[in-house]
């Protein structure tokens, strides 16, 4: 069975999921769509499809699946559309901002025994996935303590900023994801701190651009999160996990994995510049994973409950950060 797709938007990721959609042999990249024609256009020149209206894919025989790429603010409502459609429906995190909308939307996927798929990539990073495969293998015994290091090159634009959601859910809600991901156990509370400390503008606008986290799992699981808008070496992107056996860990890739030796010490090429590179693998593993699930109607994962939880712990994070206390998830 070849999965036909709609891609909704056309901008920055929506880019990597036409070169993942296309890429795969499972799949054919039927239409575009998105607010620019400009953009729609570049994308359908390029691989090929047809430029169509959010209706026309809607209302499409030719198209069995859709990619949602378009603004935050929209991805809840396209998703009751087009699960109500019968479509399955991969959209990019979060659903929405607001717990209770995206509850809402959710329940409609339910209702309409709809499929949805969250767009949490790092899951299907080789490199990743092969921590939880040691970890599930029992090569470090019992998980007690993540560490997660994720730092972005630079900050984005303010106005991008002030529509974001905040840093806790725009960028660290990955790294709640992982936690939950390789943890095993739910994280039921939270201890967060949060400054300015690369760009004034990103205070004034309300967020923060460089955040300290702990989450604990009932049991006293351990996840350390740290985060910054901020790395002028590059896409810092490391994991480390402790067992009571031993430890296994994910170190930063680069485009070329060679060590340079001379004169002047040991050299490796710089680190990857942004996600659109170092993970091209796990967006590719995830369309993978998500055209298996619709082919075999097996469940969707990460799933909209996995996009849920994730929110919860931003918001509960947001909240340790105001309240410079402990608080309890959910």
């Amino acid at each position: 069975m070849t999965v036909r797709f709609g891609l909704l938007g056309a901008g920055r990721i929506g880019k990597v999921h036409a070169r993942a959609v296309t890429g795969n042999p499972d799949a054919l990249l039927i239409a575009v769509a998105d607010a620019l024609p400009a953009a729609a256009a570049a994308i359908a020149g390029q691989y090929g499809c047809q430029v169509r209206t959010i209706e026309e894919i809607e209302a499409a025989r030719d198209i069995d699946a859709v990619v949602i790429c378009t603004p935050t603010d929209t991805h809840a409502d396209l998703i009751e559309r087009f699960a109500r459609a019968g479509k399955a429906v991969f959209c990019e995190k979060p659903i929405d901002l607001d717990v209770d909308r995206v509850r809402a939307c959710i329940k409609v996927v339910t209702g309409t025994r709809g499929k949805l798929m969250v767009g949490f990539n790092r899951r299907f990073d080789p490199h990743f996935m092969a921590v939880r495969k040691a970890i599930d293998e029992g090569r470090i015994g019992a998980v007690e303590m993540v560490t997660i290091t994720s730092r972005d090159p630079g900050a984005p634009p303010v106005d991008y900023i002030k529509r974001s959601g905040g840093i806790f859910r725009d960028m660290t809600i990955h790294d709640f994801d992982m936690a939950r991901f390789l943890l095993g156990e739910e994280p039921v509370s939270v201890c967060a701190t949060a400054a300015v400390l690369v760009d004034q503008a990103i205070g004034a606008a309300g967020d923060y651009d460089s955040v300290s986290v702990i989450l604990q799992t009932a049991s006293g699981k351990q996840a350390i999160i740290s985060n910054s808008r901020r790395a002028t070496y590059g896409y810092d992107q490391r994991i480390e996990v402790h067992g009571s056996k031993g430890m296994v860990c994910a170190e930063n890739q680069r485009p070329v994995s060679i060590e340079l030796a001379n004169a002047d010490g040991y050299t490796r090429p710089p680190l990857h510049d942004f996600f659109m590179t170092r993970y091209t693998e796990a967006y590719a593993n995830e369309i993978k994973s998500f055209i298996a699930a619709v082919e075999s109607g097996a469940p969707l994962s990460p799933s909209g409950a996995d996009g849920l939880a994730a929110l919860e712990i931003a918001d509960a994070a947001l909240r340790s950060v105001q309240e410079k206390r402990q608080i309890a998830i959910g």
